[in-house]
């Protein structure tokens, strides 16, 4: 029979298992960002850039770093389920923890969306909606067998992942058609405006970084584990980018890169070696998968913990007896993201997603700026909090748009539950 959930400690209550380990929430992390954004995200990226890509690509460090800093202090402060949503509820009220967990949660669903249909696109172009589909179903039934299983799963994507993209960049620096000139560093057409449009872009890349915080539930000793795991995946991924980014630009060049409708397959074939082609392919389909498998990991435990507080409706809020998932939340969000990998285009989601995902991050450092009053704790939160606003409204004008009317719906629909049925039981 199952067990319906209240706030976490509740007499009664079932909580989700503690089996996390350092190791383990790195992976998860290193699962969520070296993903399909890497493989995605830098020919658009080049677009708005140009020869600021790597100014563009700092940028976009820099903020993910602060973020995964204030989401680190936050998660080992308050380690339950939810990530922002709980801090933000906890720290700043009510209506700014809801704000963020619907930000999240329509966010991060465009996510999922994005990332099956990246599967779809390189493993049968053809038909990649259907192929979508299927991995977001597959996908969602490895979830619901509980956690475990999901990482196991996630340390072998993990390994494949990082192999392919060794090679891609040793055969792209190694080869005859690199030219360290392609890499200079300036501002091209687009100015700074271009690179803020493109730190905004690679962000969707960086943004699974601070996922252990939303398992916050389910690692063992959380005040030890989340401060060291969330950025030690960061720096790693990190390294992986600049080092895929270098390589790729050596070879194609900003322009190129631009142009390129596959990077890494474009520019090993650029580089003479046209039979890593399908491997990368693979390594792309291997990366989406991976990233797939953290995002309806992460939007489902902030389903349930909105579901807790009925935010969202009560039956979300139930974990399974024996698989110790909230498997109720895990099958709805399988579905929604089943039907929009069935109908929506890779782009739109990909600026829709950093949108939602950038206002998600602001309110987690407008969170962390209120656990001290000591002006060094307080500079990462508000360094974090300006590069968030400034990149989210830095994106293409229709993500902006989009992303904001969206979450006016979110918001208009807390103030008329507020005042029809009062305040959520906590």
């Amino acid at each position: 029979m199952t067990q319906r959930v209240g706030p976490q400690g509740a007499p009664g209550a079932v909580g989700l298992r503690r089996t996390l380990g350092v190791f383990d929430a790195v992976v998860i992390g290193l699962g969520a960002m070296v993903g399909a954004g890497v493989f995605a995200v830098l020919g658009p990226a080049a677009g708005a850039a140009g020869s600021g890509l790597l100014i563009g690509l700092g940028v976009a460090a820099v903020v993910a770093y602060c973020n995964a800093v204030a989401s680190a202090r936050l998660a080992a402060r308050y380690p339950a389920s939810g990530g922002t949503y709980v801090y933000g509820r906890e720290r700043l009220g009510e209506f700014w923890g809801y704000l963020a967990g619907w930000a999240f949660v329509v966010g991060k669903t465009a996510s999922c969306a994005a990332m099956a249909l990246t599967v779809g696109a390189y493993a049968w172009p053809g038909q990649a909606h259907a192929v979508a589909v299927a991995a977001v179903l597959v996908l969602t039934a490895v979830n619901y067998l509980g956690v475990q299983k999901s990482l196991w799963l996630t340390r072998a994507i993990v390994v494949v992942v990082l192999a392919v993209l060794v090679a891609v960049v040793g055969v792209c620096l190694g080869s005859a058609g690199a030219d360290a000139g392609r890499l200079e560093v300036g501002l091209s057409d687009g100015g700074f405006g271009g690179v803020l449009q493109a730190a905004g872009l690679l962000f969707f890349a960086f943004a699974g970084y601070a996922r252990v915080a939303t398992l916050g539930e389910e690692v063992r000793d959380p005040a030890r584990t989340i401060p060291r795991a969330v950025p030690s995946a960061l720096g790693i991924a990190l390294c992986v980018y600049t080092g895929v980014a270098v390589a790729v630009l050596s070879v194609l060049g900003p322009g190129g890169l631009a142009d390129a409708s596959a990077p890494l397959a474009d520019a090993v074939r650029a580089a003479g070696v046209p039979g890593l082609v399908p491997v990368v392919r693979v390594g792309a389909v291997v990366a989406a998968l991976g990233s797939l498998l953290a995002l309806v990991l992460g939007v489902s435990r902030t389903t349930l913990a909105m579901a807790r507080d009925r935010h969202l409706p009560g039956v979300f809020a139930a974990v399974h007896p024996r698989f110790q998932v909230p498997h109720r939340a895990e099958l709805a969000v399988g579905v929604v993201v089943a039907v929009l990998a069935a109908t929506v285009d890779v782009r739109g989601a990909v600026g829709f997603s950093s949108f939602g995902v950038l206002v998600y991050y602001a309110i987690a450092n407008a969170s962390a700026w209120t656990l001290g009053s000591a002006l060094r704790a307080r500079v990462g939160p508000a360094v974090g909090l300006a590069g968030c606003v400034t990149l989210a409204f830095a994106l293409p004008g229709a993500s902006v748009v989009t992303g904001a009317a969206v979450l006016a719906v979110g918001a208009a629909a807390y103030g008329v539950r507020k005042k029809v049925g009062g305040a959520a039981p906590r």
